[in-house]
């Protein structure tokens, strides 16, 4: 499959073959669903946490005598049925992070890269650098693009002055191609990729990196 470069004017630059076999069947849809799943799952702290009887403030002194007063008998203040005393089952730290075995990582961004080429969803530029960490670069690039939509900027490598540009943009964001995931590619309306990016994507893909 080919797809057709541009440069940051809009103007065709040619077209350049996909570096990766795009699956035409539903093959990796499973995969792209693991694979999101476990990255949203790690984004969570997973710090939530309650005190228990042990953990609580307050003392081991019998709160009041065993027998003659009326009430039930109890033990100690930091009882779980008592107010201010511990939690019973309350959350804990915790890890959610799901494992997903590196092919099926693979495949996931293979799936996802394809279907949003196969949708016309991948803008490939021939090169894709500022001039200055300014945001008015990158304005300028989305206005040069008509995209007016949630855009996703894949370098070939880390571009500190591109990340500059457009972190004040909301629905901008910037990765490179070693850094790439699946749920990166579903997430935006369009995705602007350039010539290099596309080429370490493959790698990537194809395992020869």
């Amino acid at each position: 499959m080919k797809i057709q470069v541009i440069d940051l004017s809009g103007k065709p630059q040619g077209e350049v073959e996909v570096p990766f076999v795009v699956i035409e069947n539903a093959k990796g849809t499973q995969a792209v669903l693991d694979t999101v799943v476990a990255f949203r799952a790690a984004q969570r702290s997973g710090t939530a946490c309650t005190k228990t009887a042990g953990e609580v403030a307050g003392s081991n002194k019998k709160p009041f005598r065993q027998k003659g007063t009326g009430r039930a008998r109890a033990g100690s203040n930091r009882s779980p049925i008592w107010r201010g005393g511990g939690v019973v089952f309350g959350p804990r730290p915790r890890s959610y992070a799901k494992k997903v075995n590196t092919k099926v990582r693979k495949l996931a961004l293979r799936k996802a890269l394809g279907e949003r080429i196969r949708m016309g969803d991948v803008v490939v530029v021939d090169d894709l650098k500022v001039s200055a960490a300014k945001t008015k670069e990158v304005i300028g690039i989305l206005d040069s693009l008509e995209l007016n939509c949630t855009t996703l900027f894949v370098s070939g490598d880390v571009d500190r002055s591109l990340y500059l540009a457009a972190r004040n943009i909301p629905y901008v964001e910037v990765t490179s191609a070693d850094l790439l995931n699946t749920y990166q590619v579903l997430r935006p309306d369009k995705l602007v990729v350039s010539r290099a990016a596309l080429e370490k994507i493959g790698q990537r893909i194809n395992g020869t990196k």
